[in-house]
């Protein structure tokens, strides 16, 4: 009698899972600090977020930028030597406050570290202008120097030596308070999962109820629309 043997092999199943890229844990919170600079002027931002959902987070952001009129330009006196620089008619420099709420929702998750995700955040609040008097360096009748508050129908050029120093007429603020809303594609590109290195691009719009002088002799604007480009930095917890 034969007896024929055969070997037998017990077959592996391999888990599908084994072979998977391991995705990263969910951090919810995150802080991050920003550079930003718009078409008419530049601040900086400090924004907080916490997720809703995988791809969605609720942000909220304060900023303090500068707001420049169209018509400014900068001069100097060339009769007196070290003159310094100023803008003939400007009459208040314009900075403003902005506390925004809003979301932040991902359009394209990164593939791997190296990738670039994509998020659109749209932002409404409340802006605070502070309008601050301009102080110029005059000289009077007599050729003395002195500091005057900037009245361009009462001062020429040729009596200008230069801006006074950014103290005088820190008592004599402005408050105008308004609205703001912004919208922008936020491009988040940092090799490591815990920070926030990212840039953003979008448009701003400053609303106050009556227009904010910066300029005399001229149309001032209630209405300031800006576009910004943003370098933002940060972590995530």
């Amino acid at each position: 009698m034969i007896v024929l043997c055969k070997n037998s092999y017990g077959q592996i199943t391999p888990n599908p899972n084994e072979y998977e890229e391991q995705k990263p844990v969910l951090l919810r919170n995150e802080w991050s600090f920003g550079i930003h600079l718009h078409t008419s002027g530049w601040g900086i931002e400090v924004k907080r977020g916490r997720n809703i959902t995988a791809m969605k987070k609720l942000m909220f952001e304060t900023q303090f930028v500068s707001m420049k009129h169209p018509k400014e330009v900068k001069t100097i006196n060339p009769l007196y030597e070290n003159s310094k620089s100023y803008v003939f008619g400007k009459i208040n420099t314009l900075n403003i406050l902005r506390a925004s709420a809003g979301f932040r929702h991902t359009i394209y998750s990164k593939a791997d570290n190296t990738g670039v995700e994509v998020r659109v955040n749209y932002m409404a609040g409340a802006s605070i202008g502070f309008a601050k008097p301009i102080y110029l360096e005059v000289y009077n009748e007599d050729q003395q120097l002195e500091t005057r508050r900037s009245d361009p129908e009462t001062q020429t050029v040729e009596d200008i030596y230069g801006r006074a120093p950014f103290t005088e007429g820190l008592d004599q603020i402005k408050i105008y308070p308004g609205g703001f809303v912004k919208g922008g594609f936020n491009f988040e590109y940092a090799p490591f999962h815990e920070d926030i290195k990212a840039i953003e691009v979008g448009a701003a719009l400053d609303i106050f109820p009556t227009p904010v002088p910066i300029m005399a002799l001229t149309k001032n604007k209630q209405l300031f629309l800006t576009f910004y480009l943003t370098f933002i930095y940060g972590r995530k917890w």
